[in-house]
């Protein structure tokens, strides 16, 4: 009975976590923006870099095979010992022999999509500074504005671009040697990667709160030294913004398949169509404000952790919920 009572009471705060992030977002609809626009911006980057590799002159047409076995010549290595001809067709040329579009990146292309990469990273971390910077001024009450989030961010940028430069390597390096470790190995690296994302956790607030902090390695610290100074050495998952999306998505697959079996029912196959379509567009819609519900969550325990501010909506019982303390 008394496990049932505990079980009860963190369903009971775990809705009201959930219930308290989206009222943030409520309040302040501007939030719901700047995902959107870091989006936007993101493959406005990769467009504008891969564009003049896809479509460079090859003097084919872009929708021949000709043309991307070209473009991929230029960017992969050939393999040893596979040969290309060039054969004269009419007044065209084409390609013969066993060339593959596969092998490793030619040096110019890899540090060609080692700087899309890089920029890439840069603009998320940019967007996401201004993002959080508001959330941070959401939760202190005061007003939300777009402009202001990114001219805020424009005065990090030094350190932006640190730890860009920074996380984008450590990241890198990662996944280099789990492809080349065997399955021990690649265990022991996603280990690695996952204690990296965690430190990671408060990278963010810590670049908008702290000035003049140009060392990532010192920002690393920080995030890292706020994470454990509430949740000592064990670490447990808050448990309400996730409740809640799970909540959801049982929810919506029982609607899912009793729309789909009274489409069957009815012979209205058509229908089916409809429901899901309605369920995909539902879904991608419900897992963007999570999205966003998290991360002004991540930045009321960042507040409460750091400072031993709390944020409103949030209560005492409901950040318990959310952080294991040190005894003594």
């Amino acid at each position: 009975m008394q496990s049932e009572s505990e079980d009860m009471n963190k369903f009971q705060r775990s809705w009201q976590l959930f219930k308290s992030s989206m009222a943030v977002m409520e309040r302040e609809k501007k939030l719901l923006l700047f995902p959107i626009l870091a989006t936007v911006c993101t493959i406005l980057i990769v467009v504008l870099f891969l564009a003049p590799v896809a479509f460079q002159p090859t003097g084919h047409a872009y929708t021949s095979a000709q043309h991307w076995e070209i473009v991929g010549s230029r960017i992969f290595q050939q393999p040893a010992g596979t040969t290309t001809t060039v054969a004269q067709d009419g007044d065209s040329l084409r390609l013969t022999g066993h060339q593959r579009i596969e092998g490793e990146f030619r040096p110019l292309a890899l540090a060609y999509f080692a700087l899309i990469y890089f920029t890439s990273m840069f603009a998320a971390t940019f967007f996401n500074v201004a993002f959080y910077s508001q959330i941070l001024r959401a939760l202190s009450q005061e007003p939300v504005s777009i402009r202001g989030g990114l001219l805020f961010a424009c005065t990090r940028w030094q350190t932006i671009l640190a730890w860009t430069l920074f996380a984008g390597l450590v990241g890198f390096l990662i996944k280099a040697l789990e492809e080349r470790f065997g399955v021990l190995g690649r265990i022991v690296m996603k280990l690695v990667g996952a204690a990296w994302s965690i430190a990671c956790v408060f990278v963010i607030p810590v670049i908008i709160t702290r000035e003049n902090t140009f060392n990532p390695l010192k920002v690393l610290r920080e995030s890292a030294l706020t994470l454990t100074r509430t949740w000592g050495e064990s670490l447990i998952g808050y448990a309400g913004v996730a409740f809640g999306n799970l909540l959801v998505l049982l929810l919506s697959l029982v609607w899912l398949g009793a729309g789909i079996g009274a489409a069957v029912m009815l012979h209205w196959y058509w229908g089916i169509a409809v429901v899901v379509g309605t369920w995909l567009l539902a879904m991608i819609l419900w897992v963007y404000l999570m999205s966003v519900a998290s991360q002004i969550f991540r930045c009321a325990l960042f507040l409460y952790a750091s400072s031993g501010m709390l944020p409103e909506p949030y209560t005492e019982e409901m950040m318990a919920l959310a952080w294991k303390h040190k005894k003594g």
